[in-house]
């Protein structure tokens, strides 16, 4: 009997598969236990290589053989001549050039950052459950629409300093954004560029606390300074970036609402919320697949040959219940002790998200406030799920909001 290579015992999933959109977990979930790497089947686009267990994906993420470049973003939008260079962000870049831009515009993103945007943060999530029962229709109102999809783009326009005026506008490209590629993605990047163009401007003339003051900043006072493409580039950037949370949020409250334990538990002790917030990113993260790297070169990867050209992807859905790092990992549990290792639901390397520590302040101040000020929240019916092979996303979450309760909003 001949022998079976290594290459013949890797698993193969076919992302048209309807079963693997429906729960992407269980699918990856049997395939990492039968090897720690897959090959994925993209009907029209070929073949890519999925690291499927922890140790390997968080290896490859931050190994240099493996690159983000433009071929990494199969559905760059079409857009005029003069709006290309803004397209080439932070993202598709490596190396030094990309240390350089990273270096620049890290301190506007810190951990401390956020903590001072909380209060900001705050305002605008009060605002918006405000105005979420004015939206109730037959007793229901849709939360992804009218909270967990206007919050991310409120917050990155506050962030980045564009003027209230503008925001309605910055709500349709958010919309846009967060729904996917498309011909109205290409047609929301002239007027996103144009936007941060303008804000741009405004802040020249009136600095203020905000990203685009900092990057100005950073822009005069630093020897390796940002030109004006790169300014609006990376402003183009955190606000495609900076979608994340709607998915996030729609995401984690569903799955509350689908654990009623876990759902008191939070609700009792607002001290979990930092800790759920990673459960959450870990149990439910909106990214179920890592932007392809291509292999720079032959690469040999459990002892299967990467040639160079060919694309690699981390499985998220199968890395974040892998039970090498995570005891129980298919359980929900609020009270995790965070492992040394972390989930990778920001990524890790080079390219961790670098809105990480807004997303998940935004993604606390979110669920915290939404459950004292609706106690009594519940589910309106399945929620609806947009089939998508690359992420976990819903295209509806109706609930029922049931009696407010008073929730003193920050000054």
């Amino acid at each position: 009997m001949a022998a079976v290579s290594a290459q013949d015992r890797i698993p193969e999933i076919d992302l048209s598969d309807p079963e693997l959109m429906r729960d992407p977990w269980s699918r990856y979930g049997a395939a990492r236990e039968r090897s720690p790497l897959a090959r994925l089947l993209i009907p029209g686009l070929g073949t890519m290589w999925a690291l499927l267990r922890h140790d390997g994906a968080r290896a490859m993420l931050s190994d240099p053989r493996f690159e983000l470049n433009a071929g990494s973003f199969a559905h760059r939008p079409a857009v005029a001549e003069e709006y290309l260079p803004y397209l080439r962000t932070m993202q598709e870049l490596e190396g030094p050039e990309h240390h350089r831009l990273r270096r620049l515009v890290a301190p506007a993103f810190t951990a401390r950052r956020a903590a001072r945007f909380r209060p900001r943060i705050e305002r605008i999530v009060h605002r918006l459950l405000d105005e979420l029962p004015d939206h109730v229709a037959d007793g229901t109102v849709d939360l992804q629409r009218h909270f967990t999809r206007p919050l991310p783009m409120d917050v990155i326009c506050e962030l980045v300093g564009i003027p209230e005026s503008d925001r309605p506008r910055w709500r349709e490209y958010g919309a846009i954004i967060a729904a996917g590629h498309g011909a109205g993605l290409a047609e929301a990047i002239p007027g996103i560029v144009e936007g941060a163009t303008a804000a741009v401007a405004v802040r020249r003339a009136e600095p203020a606390d905000d990203l685009v003051s900092d990057l100005l900043r950073a822009q005069s006072e630093d020897g390796d300074r940002l030109d004006d493409v790169e300014l609006v580039t990376l402003i183009w950037n955190v606000v495609l970036a900076g979608q994340t949370p709607t998915h996030l949020v729609a995401n984690s409250v569903a799955a509350l609402l689908d654990h009623p334990q876990q759902l008191a538990a939070l609700r009792a002790d607002d001290a979990l919320l930092p800790g759920a917030v990673e459960e959450l990113t870990r149990w439910c993260g909106p990214q179920l697949l890592a932007i392809p790297r291509q292999a720079r070169e032959d690469v040999e990867i459990h002892g299967t040959l990467i040639s160079r050209g060919d694309r690699v992807t981390a499985a998220l859905a199968a890395v974040n219940g892998d039970p090498r790092v995570y005891a129980d990992p298919d359980r929900l549990n609020l009270q995790r002790t965070p492992g040394a290792a972390g989930h990778l639901g920001f990524l890790h390397g080079p390219h961790f998200c670098l809105g990480a520590s807004i997303a998940r302040v935004q993604t606390e101040v979110a669920l915290g406030a939404l459950l004292r000020r609706f106690p009594d929240l519940a589910s309106a019916g399945t929620p609806q799920r947009v089939p998508d092979p690359g992420n976990w996303r819903l295209a509806a979450l109706p609930v029922t909001l049931g009696a407010p309760v008073a929730d003193p909003a920050p000054s």
